[in-house]
């Protein structure tokens, strides 16, 4: 099978979040199964530096008139894998003036939105689009999977076109739609009678989000749970009326992670290399990871961290309102993160209060989250919706233990330690039900009994380490849903 993946973020040459973990790993995965996946990524610079032995496919206008460029070539891998010029083949579309300019991929240097990202992505989903119906002459995909908002004109343009590649699209997460303004719509290319409820219209926005739900061919979310929350209002983003009409192809498929990546026993960016079977050599990892951040160098401190984007959807005022109580009954906190600036600022004073208990670093460092996952005690993810979460799954993977609420991947992925699931051998972490300060609080003292019981704390470490968290079986599912697909049962 020949897949088109379309995403706005690829691990290791672009990232912001989870999107682009699981976009440089499902590509690897599915290659042993017979499916050849070609990323199809936006010009930004990194992905243009990432592009080893890049050629010209073509030119061509989009609907409203840019000019653009389509480069193939191959993707620089992870360290560690491949080296330059041996990764998968892959596709960028080339314009300075719509993705190489300062800021981030989608913001300003001052945090505001581009102004044109509806243009910008929308090229990308027209480009798909035209790779469908054969704009390479020398490779034409069967399918075409499309990643979260910035793909999600995707399967519109393909109606649009008549085309008969089906389309799979992926929710990573629903809360962010990818609305513009309804004049925003004019120059697109797409139909203007498509602008309504039935359609592409939202609350009288454009909605990518919705184009994807309500015209791709089959749905996929990052977890069995967010599946089924997302069809109701409390989690559906308005969106919940659309996602029940169309459950029968909605599926819901739990992220992994590329092991190739995150491994505990040959990770690079560790001071110390360990396996399930060697925690006790954790303790230098802890010890420098303290000593880095200024922490406090001692070992019976709980160490307790947050990897994170800093928004109110991760649940970070619950750590915030509990870190004084934290600090009192003999725990650390460490913080690595960027985003609120509120947040931000909250999480710096607390550091500035707890000297040598509360560290926190304000920015995206990917080498220092090895580090903290691998010397930290307690992950902690007490977010109030979680699609799927790449964050606890690390945790269980470095012996991190994961402290998280019950909320979509998180539920699927966390075992919460009480005397019947020790008593079993399931117990992974720590899990607690309502977005509520106290449970928080509940859920934090019950981590904290457990690591003063070091035999039952490594059990719990060990049987997180030794479950399946790699891609192996979610990369299974993607290609029965693509083979589903391709033999017409959409």
């Amino acid at each position: 099978m020949q897949i088109l993946q379309v995403s706005a973020e690829y691990f290791p040459l672009l990232k912001t979040g989870g999107l682009a973990d699981v976009a440089g790993a499902l590509p690897q995965a599915l290659l042993p199964l017979g499916c050849e996946v070609r990323p199809l990524l936006p010009g930004f610079a990194a992905m243009l530096d990432g592009l080893d032995e890049p050629v010209e496919v073509g030119r061509c206008l989009t609907p409203w008139g840019q000019p653009l460029r389509l480069l193939r070539g191959r993707l620089r891998e992870p360290a560690g894998g491949p080296q330059a010029g041996a990764g998968i083949p892959a596709y960028v579309v080339d314009s300075a003036e719509l993705y190489l300019r300062p800021g981030g991929p989608y913001e300003t240097p001052d945090r505001q939105p581009h102004a044109d990202n509806h243009r910008r992505f929308a090229a990308l989903c027209w480009v798909a689009a035209r790779l469908a119906e054969g704009f390479d002459p020398s490779w034409r995909p069967d399918l075409v999977h499309g990643h979260d908002w910035h793909a999600g004109l995707v399967p519109a343009y393909l109606a649009a076109a008549g085309s008969r590649v089906p389309c799979l699209f992926t929710v990573h997460n629903l809360a962010y739609q990818g609305l513009f303004p309804h004049a925003d719509y004019a120059g697109l290319g797409l139909p203007a009678h498509w602008f309504q409820l039935e359609g592409l219209e939202f609350y009288g926005q454009l909605s990518f989000m919705k184009a994807g739900l309500y015209y791709a061919d089959r749905l996929s979310t990052v977890s069995p749970s967010y599946a089924r929350e997302i069809q109701s209002p409390e989690f559906g983003c308005g969106l919940d009326g659309l996602l029940r009409q169309r459950q029968a192809v909605l599926s819901g498929i739990l992220n992994g992670i590329d092991d190739r990546v995150w491994n505990p026993l040959h990770d690079p960016h560790l001071p110390v290399n360990y396996g399930s079977d060697s925690l006790e050599l954790r303790a230098g990892n802890k010890a420098a990871l303290q000593a880095e951040l200024g922490l406090e160098v001692r070992p019976e401190l709980a160490l307790f961290t947050v990897v994170s984007r800093l928004t109110e959807q991760k649940g970070l005022p619950l750590v915030l309102a509990g870190c004084d109580a934290l600090v009192r009954q003999g725990a650390q906190l460490l913080v690595l993160g960027s985003g609120d600036r509120a947040l931000e600022a909250a999480f710096a004073a607390k550091a500035a209060q707890h000297p040598g208990r509360v560290a926190v670093r304000l920015a995206y460092d990917e080498a220092l989250s090895h580090r903290i996952f691998g010397g930290g005690d307690v992950t902690l993810v007490p977010s109030r919706f979680e699609p799927c979460g790449l964050t606890q799954i690390y945790g269980l993977a470095y012996g991190c233990l994961p402290l998280v609420r019950r909320v979509g991947g998180l539920a699927d992925t966390v075992t919460d330690a009480d005397l019947i699931t020790l008593d079993e051998g399931r117990a992974s972490g720590v899990v607690f039900d309502r977005m509520e300060q106290g449970d928080f609080d509940q859920a934090v003292r019950r981590m904290l009994a457990l690591y003063r019981r070091p035999a039952d704390w490594r059990q719990v470490q060990q049987t997180g380490m030794r479950q399946p968290l790699h891609w192996g079986d979610a990369a299974a599912r993607y290609q029965a849903l693509y083979r589903a697909m391709l033999v017409g049962d959409r």
